[in-house]
């Protein structure tokens, strides 16, 4: 949290009393928080960080220029987060698309516009195809229980990556339905399930509205960033919000849970869990959770991502008649964006490092990732982009309270074996977090959605 609100929200130092303990401040646990209030309950949310917002960081620039290092973009079909935005006040602007996108290719740079890299008519033809299919077969996932699909067996037992290498025949194709899955996922095709990578289109509509930016997943963003929506929500709970405040065990009894901490202890009548299942995971419940649900917490590994923003005085590509969005076949920068605020100065350009890439790259010193970039950004845009006024990056493999982004992944298998437990109360323990969304899961509207969902369960039920 932005050190003007730090003073706002104090960490836990005594025993507490209420009706829900929620695990968690990103936006599901807040939401949670909220619409319990909002129903009477008296809630106390416990968060390991030092500032809310989970997932979506808002930092800023020497000059204060607001960036996001976290969830950053909204667009159509996202109305939760429309919703909160109208009530937090909170402005956006749409992401920069003018001018020609570049796509490097076959050892070549290429100019285009559109989602859709210009490349030979086959190829074309075979990514269109090949993303059409997906479509369909994601329509027939039912968004509630995956498992329960007609074929989810048969889906499941494989990865994406062996229906690709069915379905698509050209090297050009292949190339860049690899780097545009990428991006959706922070992970590559062979790390995920074929079920999973369909349930998740079907959550987000289509390929093409998570893949695109005018009238896509990545058509606005927000002016002040989006963590002070967070911030807004927090300041609204007041002192239910404790910072600093990792959750270390949970015991349940017939008519409680204890919810504890190094130097903490909450009682209360149910818990919302609203972390990543991995992260759940490794929380200590008294009794032991039911080897259906910890098996699932042993299965969905996050996905691996760093994101890197290089700060130039101006968008000096506008001026070449660039949009900022490059694709590119080979790594480890296969994505960016303009990223620069509506004003136009500074000068942002946005690059993704996911998958095994990030990996890699996660293991040298943040110089090293930084020559690397800036190497990348020069050889695509030209020697200015060599020096930048600033750089800022997040690596959320190595944020301690994420373990990765975008969000957890579901490999070969897991969504038809345990894909049950996934939102199933344990006791009074609840689960919640965008890893449990439906619909647009994965995204800041689905972890909006998760809070909600899990405060009516808990309304529903007697304390």
């Amino acid at each position: 949290m932005r050190a003007h609100h730090a003073n706002q929200l104090r960490a836990v130092n005594e025993t507490l009393s209420v009706d829900v303990a929620v695990v968690g401040a990103g936006f599901a646990g807040l939401t949670a928080a909220r619409d319990l209030v909002g129903a009477g309950r008296s809630v106390c949310v416990l968060e390991g960080r030092s500032r809310v917002g989970g997932r979506v960081f808002t930092t800023t620039l020497p000059d204060g220029t607001p960036v996001d290092l976290g969830g950053q973009w909204t667009g159509p079909t996202q109305d939760a987060v429309a919703a909160l935005a109208k009530s937090c006040r909170a402005e956006t602007f749409p992401t920069y698309a003018e001018g020609n996108n570049l796509v490097q290719i076959n050892g070549r740079i290429k100019r285009y516009k559109g989602t859709i890299p210009s490349v030979g008519p086959f190829s074309l033809l075979n990514i269109g195809w090949a993303m059409w299919r997906l479509d369909q077969l994601a329509q027939q996932v039912p968004l509630h229980a995956p498992w329960t699909a007609a074929r989810a067996k048969e889906w499941d037992e494989q990865t994406l990556a062996t229906w690709l290498n069915g379905q698509v025949r050209f090297k050009t194709a292949r190339a860049l339905l690899d780097v545009g899955l990428e991006t959706i996922f922070s992970a590559s095709p062979s790390d995920i399930s074929l079920l999973h990578a369909l349930f998740y289109i079907h959550s987000g509509g289509n390929l093409d509205r998570l893949l695109a930016v005018e009238n896509g997943a990545q058509q606005f963003c927000f002016s002040a960033g989006m963590q002070g929506m967070a911030e807004s929500l927090a300041l609204e709970l007041g002192e239910a919000v404790r910072l600093s405040s990792r959750v270390r065990s949970i015991e349940q009894t017939a008519e409680r849970v204890l919810v504890s901490g190094d130097h903490f202890c909450v009682t209360a009548r149910r818990a919302i869990v609203a972390i990543p299942p991995v992260l759940a995971g490794r929380i200590d419940y008294t009794p032991a959770l039911p080897a259906h649900r910890d098996q699932l917490t042993q299965r969905v590994p996050m996905g691996s991502v760093i994101k890197c923003m290089a700060v130039y005085e101006t968008p000096f590509w506008r001026e070449d008649g660039l949009s900022g969005q490059l694709v590119s076949e080979t790594g480890p920068i296969r994505v960016t964006f303009d990223n620069s605020p509506e004003a136009g100065k500074p000068g942002i350009l946005l690059c993704f490092v996911e998958g095994n890439a990030a990996r890699q790259l996660g293991r040298k010193s943040e110089k090293e990732r930084r020559e690397v970039v800036l190497q990348v950004l020069s050889r695509h845009y030209g020697p200015r982009a060599q020096t930048p006024v600033a750089y800022v990056e997040k690596d959320w493999s190595a944020d301690e309270w994420s373990r990765g982004g975008y969000a957890g992944i579901m490999g070969p298998g897991v969504w038809t074996a345990y894909g049950s437990a996934l939102r199933e109360p344990v006791g009074r323990v609840h689960w919640a977090g965008t890893e449990t969304a439906d619909v647009w899961n994965g995204y800041v509207e689905g972890a909006i959605r998760s809070g909600a969902r899990a405060a009516r369960e808990v309304q529903e039920l007697p304390l």
